[in-house]
């Protein structure tokens, strides 16, 4: 058993890795499309910078949404919640963000060395300083986090989505603000989700056997009326994104045609499988003898929405569909 969990964790790790590093080969395979140079590594440096978001927003989420299940306090008036991973994540999406820096100082390039990224540039370019502006936010989060006000680390992370919102949609796309916008309710959604049950699951595991199954079943429950909320606004606001990208009656040949439509078809799938997974947690939740039997399924819903994380990283590597 001490070993199983480890493993587990480490084979989960590697296969989202090699979604970004081998899913451009298998996406382009056949579509006749060229990818950028390098498009491997960068989809699994944007795949950690969106990891990295997901965990101190789910942590910020559910500890709020701890406050509310009674008798989870303790002496000091707050519930007993697990140690961050905040400065963690913060530090990996530094260095994430410091490596997609180091692409867009050399022209959307992989640079071959320190000498090639002229770091002066990125103040010249739109791009780089949206690039720039993500490293500093992560760096500013980092310390929020291992500050005596872990929850100032909300404005530096409201700063990277909103970056990453900006820099999807490029001034030279068709109304541009209405993209980004899709974007900064798609990507904030997600990461509650997935960061949320995440940290929720960790909270449940601590407090079991310390409140009790009443107070554990109260904050799934807690967690589980939002996240329908959640997945209903990154449905409306994905499908509204795609129909911008792909017109409907061009939508269902791209999906296989090109390389873009075969990722998103594989995120809707794995979406789609999540909520299957949601939906049977749920029901176990409200119908189970023991509620907290509802952990099983959501267990195997935050594997799947790490997936949909390492193919959400994929997708904004390959090349757009032509609007034809």
């Amino acid at each position: 058993m001490t070993l199983t969990r480890p493993v587990a964790v480490l084979v989960l790790v590697t296969l989202a890795a090699l979604i970004p590093l081998l899913g451009p080969t298998t996406a382009l395979h056949g579509t006749g499309e060229a990818a950028a140079p390098g498009v491997g590594g960068i989809a699994l440096l944007r795949t950690v910078l969106f990891a990295a978001l997901c965990v101190p927003m789910g942590e910020l989420f559910v500890n709020r949404l701890a406050r509310s299940v009674p008798g989870a306090e303790k002496a000091t008036g707050h519930p007993v919640v697990p140690r961050s991973w905040s400065a963690f994540a913060a530090a990996a999406g530094f260095v994430a963000a410091l490596g997609l820096a180091s692409v867009v100082a050399t022209g959307n390039l992989v640079p071959d060395g320190l000498s090639d990224i002229d770091v002066g540039g990125l103040y010249a370019s739109r791009d780089g300083k949206l690039a720039l502006l993500e490293v500093n936010a992560f760096l500013v989060a980092g310390l929020c986090a291992l500050s005596r006000r872990p929850a100032t680390q909300l404005w530096p992370l409201a700063a990277v989505v909103i970056a990453e919102a900006l820099r999807a949609h490029p001034a030279t796309e068709h109304a541009p603000l209405t993209g980004s916008g899709l974007t900064l309710v798609h990507l904030t959604c997600a990461a509650l989700w997935a960061g949320g049950l995440l940290h929720a699951l960790r909270t449940l595991r601590l407090w079991h056997g310390r409140y009790g199954t009443e107070a554990g079943a109260a904050l799934l429950g807690l967690y589980a009326r939002v996240a329908a909320v959640l997945l209903a606004a990154i449905t409306a606001t994905g499908a509204w994104s795609s129909l911008r990208r792909m017109p409907p009656e061009t939508i269902l040949e791209q999906l296989t045609a090109t390389a873009y439509g075969r990722a998103l078809l594989a995120k809707v799938l794995l979406v789609a499988a999540v909520a299957a997974v949601a939906l049977s947690a749920r029901r176990r939740l409200r119908r189970a003898a023991d509620p907290l039997t509802a952990c099983a399924p959501a267990r195997a819903e935050v594997v799947a929405l790490g997936l949909v994380v390492a193919v959400s990283g994929l997708l904004t590597t390959l090349p757009l569909p032509i609007r034809w």
